[in-house]
């Protein structure tokens, strides 16, 4: 049979070519393209209407299947008395019509898509810090590893940011259950990988959660500096030895940092017979801070008791404490240190002794057993070298009574050394300090040595004064900032901490030994204050006077603290003491005026009435060896 012909249309191209080049064509396409948009502008809300009624619709949906079957009932039936109360109540449907649209609205509008996952530059960083930790979290055998060379780093590391510089800011990662996160050198080379692949240059805290196997490294910012020396916010008994990251500690103090105030974490030290931690101890290099730390604390301890300073240095750090209410003493010589241990170690027996017989009787302890003493020891090895060089004892034996004792008697004891001298520190001082300072730069073993815990961060590119490390008793160890607080008479000293600290001093109530200005020569000359029953006989010194209580012989005496002050008559050879007028017993059985001064006033505190070269008298205000005779 004969193929029939394709009409003439389907063979020939040049009717498709001419409707396809017409204008017609192209009007018609373009109105088309019109009446689409148009009519999407038109109809656009109720496209987003739609839409959200749609996913409304599959949430409902959603809800409805994860429901209980047992829950069915009830809310369907919930469900239907609402309906019911909405047509019943006037102008119901329409409110409810009004609203339901509104929701659709709202759950239909356009999202902008939140970009998810990290940038190029961010992965490449992750991927190196992956790699970087394979060979130390890899074992062969394992059948799933988590860390494998061309591994997916996404399931080591599910949480991690990036500051506004591109910089790893915080970063949680995943560990093997095999590995030994109890042992400080697997950490140490896992930290030291993290702290080379983050970026040197800041401190990172590292949480390790042995429990879920994860580790936690968090990038920190530096801590503040402006914090000056001022009256913080604290209870009788505790001090605020710095400030640390707001992260550590539950607790703000209000400060003022320049010009504005604001909260800032404390690391508050108790003291006092209830606390677990009542001596301290800060070692560090020198400059590191550790004279700033002891005059801060100083400043802090005058509010509420009595303070005594040696100054092992001799270089006049505390030359501002030196006659001020409350200060008994600043000695930075051997002998006046010695007399002022001495009279301390005495001091602290005498409480004790006390309050235990105020106890006995059913008494309250005397009040001047219960008002905190302060010793504060900078660089006292210094003294204990001149002492072994001069045959005579070393001054921290002094401190041994203090430190164990000290609690219960109201006596707390600072030292304050170098790390080169460390090793010349007593044992006491040692074994009874339970809390630890460590100031200035230091290595991490160095850090354990001296706190019994390494340091969960790394340390800082730069080291400001007054920065270290604070470990309390058993308590984790927190990174340290010590508010500023300079010799306010060093001439380097700004103005604006120069006032701060002059602010905190208490008023002066003797002048120090060459500190005020010259006396004109008419002045009245100052004369020695002793009574006329306490003038030493004819040819002898004084004689110490016994510096056990008075009124041993009659049972429920009050037993009064005897005034222990003298005048240190050592001399170069070691002359005899005589007695004191009266003998023995008068100088243990006089009674106390009051204006004899506070009572357990240490040696070489007093005013004292001294001779120069010349004969003429002069004021001393200070240790013993301060009134010796030159030549």
């Amino acid at each position: 049979m004969a193929r029939r012909p394709l009409p003439r249309i389907l063979t020939s191209g040049q009717p498709l070519a001419r409707m396809t080049n017409s204008a017609s064509l192209a009007r018609s396409r373009e109105l088309a393209r019109t009446a689409a948009e148009s009519a999407s502008d038109v109809f656009h809300p109720l496209i987003i209407i739609a839409r959200g009624l749609r996913r409304l619709g599959a949430a409902g949906r959603g809800r409805w299947i994860a429901t209980p079957r047992e829950h069915r009932g009830p809310t369907a039936f919930f469900v239907g008395a609402c309906i019911l109360v909405v047509c019943l109540v006037p102008y119901g449907p329409l409110l409810a019509l009004i609203t339901l649209m509104g929701a659709g609205a709202w759950a239909g509008r356009e999202r902008t898509p939140v970009e998810t996952g990290p940038g190029e530059a961010a992965s490449e960083r992750l991927r190196a810090l992956y790699e970087a930790l394979v060979p130390y979290l890899c074992v062969d055998g394992d059948p799933s590893p988590l860390y494998a060379p061309d591994g997916d780093w996404e399931r080591a590391f599910p949480e991690y940011a990036f500051d506004d510089s591109g910089r790893l800011e915080r970063l949680q990662l995943k560990y093997p259950a095999y590995f030994t996160d109890g042992e400080d050198g697997a950490r140490a080379r896992i930290e030291q990988v993290l702290y080379a692949k983050a970026g040197r240059g800041r401190e990172y805290h590292f949480a390790w959660d042995e429990l879920t196997n994860q580790l936690t490294l968090t990038a920190l910012g530096p801590l503040p500096t402006d914090i000056a020396a001022q009256r913080f916010v604290t209870s009788p008994g505790e001090l605020v030895l710095g400030f640390t990251d707001p992260d550590f500690v539950q607790r703000t103090l209000p400060v003022t940092g320049g010009e504005e105030t604001r909260d800032a974490p404390p690391v508050v030290w108790r003291t006092g017979p209830r606390s677990t931690e009542p001596h301290l101890l800060a070692l560090g290099q020198p400059g590191a801070g550790a004279t700033t730390l002891l005059r801060s604390l100083a400043l802090q301890a005058l509010q509420h008791g009595d303070v005594l300073v040696i100054d092992g240095g001799g270089t006049g750090e505390y030359g501002c404490l030196a006659g001020r209410r409350g200060v008994l003493g600043v000695e930075s010589g051997l002998a006046g240190a010695l007399a002022t241990l001495e009279w301390a170690s005495h001091e602290t027996e005498r409480r004790l002794i006390a309050a235990n017989r105020a106890r006995q009787a059913g008494r309250p302890a005397p009040d001047d057993t219960r008002r905190p003493l302060w010793i504060l020891a900078d660089r006292p090895t210094a003294l204990a070298h001149i002492a072994s060089a001069e045959g005579r004892e070393d001054p921290q034996q002094w401190l041994q009574v203090p430190l164990r004792h000290g609690r219960a008697a109201h006596v707390t004891v600072v030292v304050a050394e170098h790390f080169e001298s460390a090793e010349l520190l007593s044992e006491p001082v040692r074994a009874h300090t339970k809390a630890r300072v460590v100031l200035g730069p230091a290595t991490a073993e160095e850090v354990r040595a001296v706190l019994g815990a390494p340091p969960h961060t790394t340390p800082g590119a730069q080291v400001p004064p007054g920065r270290g490390y604070a470990r309390l008793g058993t308590a984790p160890v927190l990174r340290l900032q010590v508010p500023a607080t300079p010799d306010p008479l060093d001439d380097a000293t700004g103005q604006a901490h120069r006032e701060a600290v002059l602010a905190l001093l208490p008023e002066r109530t003797v002048p120090a030994d060459g500190a005020g200005p010259a006396e004109p020569e008419d002045a009245p000359q100052p004369v020695d204050i002793r009574k006329a029953g306490d003038a030493p006989k004819t040819g002898g010194a004084r004689k110490a006077v016994d510096i056990r209580p008075a009124g041993d012989g009659k049972a429920g005496d009050v037993r009064k603290p005897v005034d222990i002050r003298k005048v240190d008559a050592r001399k170069a050879g070691g002359a005899a003491a005589a007695e004191p007028a009266g003998g023995p017993a008068a100088a243990e059985g006089a009674p106390q005026d009051e204006e004899d001064g506070p009572a357990g006033e240490p040696v070489g505190a007093a005013v004292r009435a001294a001779h120069g070269k010349g004969g003429e008298p002069r004021v001393v205000n200070g240790s013993a060896d301060a009134s010796r005779p030159e030549g």
